[in-house]
């Protein structure tokens, strides 16, 4: 008999015990199985109590995982969204950036078309200036054959050569060439000019304008009415005398400028004397030429 039993049957016999003498048998024996069922009653009660202490533990621990789950779901929302407000401040940061620099997307598309603009047209304009390099150098290797071949008439005094906007000019003075207010050609001009057309004729493909050019002195007869006519009649004379000596007619133009294009002032003789001349011109070929920008 276990303790509880024990008990039970020390609690419900005790009154029996000091009544034994008067108590008969089956009484003792109600007693005693009423005894045994109140021990079952206990028994099956604490095995109850135990199922539910049992159950209310993992109860408890449920809830702690619940709570804990919880808990690091939480933390790890509270990090999600630290994150994202650290990126959210680096992106604010970027953009800051790019606004302060005027780097936005649009507008650095925009400054590539323009500096592809504006890097074709630096290609363009570099590639005229090299022609024009190149025609200038060409130029100036014939002004060097030029003084070479022309050497002994510089020398004489019979012709001079110089640059004038870009353009070779041979100058041969008046007072070689004409008398004054004529139109024939001297002597001794011819015989400058028959040198010249010589040299010419070595320069194939090129073009030359020959020119007349007086002092300020005023001309008005029947047959120059001014220096425009005769300064013009000069040219025109030179240049039937270089087509003769087997100038190419299609190379050559005549012009007139009076005195309106001096090289020298005409307040004194020597000054006019440099004014009344003949203008022999290398003209530039269309190649030669850097094209002008347009005007908006």
């Amino acid at each position: 008999m276990d303790r509880g039993l024990a008990v039970l049957a020390a609690v419900v016999l005790a009154p029996s015990l000091a009544m034994v003498a008067c108590v008969s048998k089956n009484k003792y024996d109600a007693a005693l199985a009423d005894a045994r069922q109140a021990h079952a009653q206990l028994t099956n009660t604490e095995a109850e109590l135990g199922k539910l202490r049992s159950d209310l533990d993992a109860a408890e621990a449920q809830m702690q995982a619940r709570d804990q789950k919880l808990s690091d779901l939480t933390t790890s929302d509270h990090n999600v969204e630290a994150q994202l407000d650290e990126e959210t401040a680096i992106n604010s940061k970027l953009r800051g950036e790019l606004e302060r620099l005027g780097k936005n997307v649009d507008q650095m598309l925009q400054e590539k078309g323009t500096l592809a603009k504006a890097l074709d047209d630096a290609k363009t304009r570099l590639d005229e200036l090299r022609k024009a390099q190149a025609a200038a150098e060409a130029r100036a290797a014939l002004f060097q054959q030029f003084v070479q071949k022309f050497k002994s008439m510089i020398d004489a005094g019979q012709l001079k050569l110089a640059t004038r906007d870009g353009r070779l000019v041979i100058q041969l003075p008046n007072d070689v060439l004409f008398d004054s207010g004529q139109t024939a050609i001297k002597p001794a001009g011819r015989d400058a000019l028959l040198q010249v057309a010589k040299v010419l004729a070595t320069v194939p493909g090129r073009t030359f304008q020959v020119a007349g050019h007086t002092d300020n002195v005023p001309i008005q007869n029947a047959r120059f009415p001014s220096n425009w006519e005769l300064s013009t009649a000069r040219a025109v004379e030179v240049v039937k005398l270089l087509v003769a000596q087997g100038v190419a007619p299609g190379e050559l133009s005549a012009a007139g400028y009076g005195e309106f294009d001096p090289v020298a002032g005409n307040d004194a003789p020597d000054g006019r004397a440099k004014n009344r001349r003949i203008e022999i011109t290398l003209q530039p070929n269309l190649d030669e030429l850097v094209a002008a920008p347009q005007i908006q």
